[in-house]
């Protein structure tokens, strides 16, 4: 499948494009060439659109590269399942041929998980984290999210055949859970950018693939046990972190983040306020100034 049409420049921020294994991906970049990196990292349904207001105050102190991901924003759809390990993959591709040998990380949702094994993988990589609303291996579905009714859509969004007519059908992920996710009103022009790739049930696919590789209750158990050691590897890492937590949140409330951090070693939680799943939305400044004062104070 091809990629989506290109969008217009976003604040100043126009798409690239860049051949990955057998498709492109897409990425939006601002800041100087000899710069440390800032790689961006979006999730589920999103793209580096979501990261359209933090960009241009971080690309004072960073080279920011904030790529698509395949089956998102504007990168290609190729022929493959869009498990998390089919993201791994052209995630590394994409690195490598941006020849990012080192970063500062910066991520959301699925893009949290990203992080920590790409961290795990390679220790040295990582010159800073500063993420959000983070996945992790949960024992059990009361864990999963602050609402009843969201953990009850998400085992809707895993059921054989009810998941499917939800997501690819309906629209429900882009059309009920993202907005829904967000404290103000996303206007017009902000909800056509994010249902612009996915104007068919087949481009809907990598959305739905995602809430099935959730790792919880042990299922399904390679994400599981891979994600799992990814956070044990986090637990021992000392590159410098910042944990971004909105109130009431949606997968990690204002505690959770509290109590995660204080397990971590070198972690710092920042209160945004009121926030749900989708930070960057409602946070954008106040995200964007103190990962560029994070990353100007590691760089002294």
């Amino acid at each position: 499948m091809n990629a989506v049409e290109p969008e217009r420049p976003v604040n100043g921020l126009s798409l690239e494009t860049c051949p990955v294994l057998d498709t492109t991906m897409a990425f939006r970049t601002a800041g100087p060439d000899n710069a440390p990196v800032a790689l961006f990292l979006h999730g589920n349904p999103t793209s580096s659109y979501i990261w359209r207001n933090v960009i241009p105050h971080v690309a004072s102190v960073a080279r920011c590269i904030a790529p698509d991901l395949v089956g998102f924003g504007a990168s290609g759809k190729p022929d493959c399942e869009y498990r998390f390990f089919d993201h791994v993959r052209y995630l590394d591709a994409f690195i490598a041929a941006q020849g990012i040998t080192s970063a500062y990380v910066i991520a959301q949702d699925w893009g949290t998980a990203l992080a920590f094994h790409l961290a795990a993988r390679r220790p040295n990589f990582a010159r800073g984290l500063a993420f959000m609303e983070f996945i992790r291996p949960l024992a059990s579905w009361d864990e999963f999210h602050q609402r009843e009714e969201a953990r009850e859509l998400f085992r809707q969004f895993r059921t054989p055949g009810v998941g499917e007519a939800l997501i690819l059908e309906q629209n429900l992920f882009v059309e009920q859970v993202l907005p829904g996710s967000v404290m103000r009103q996303l206007s017009h022009e902000e909800m056509a950018a994010y249902r612009a790739p996915f104007p068919t049930p087949e481009s809907r696919r990598p959305i739905w693939r995602l809430p099935n590789d959730l790792p919880i209750a042990g299922e399904p158990a390679d994400v599981w046990s891979t994600l799992k050691a990814a956070h044990d590897a986090l637990a021992r890492s000392r590159y410098p972190k910042l944990l971004f937590a909105g109130d009431p949140g949606a997968l990690v409330s204002p505690g959770v983040a509290q109590a995660f951090a204080a397990c971590l070693p070198n972690c710092r939680v920042i209160h945004l306020g009121p926030g749900r799943h989708y930070l960057q939305e409602d946070h954008a400044e106040q995200i964007a100034q103190n990962v560029a004062a994070f990353i100007r104070e590691q760089e002294r």
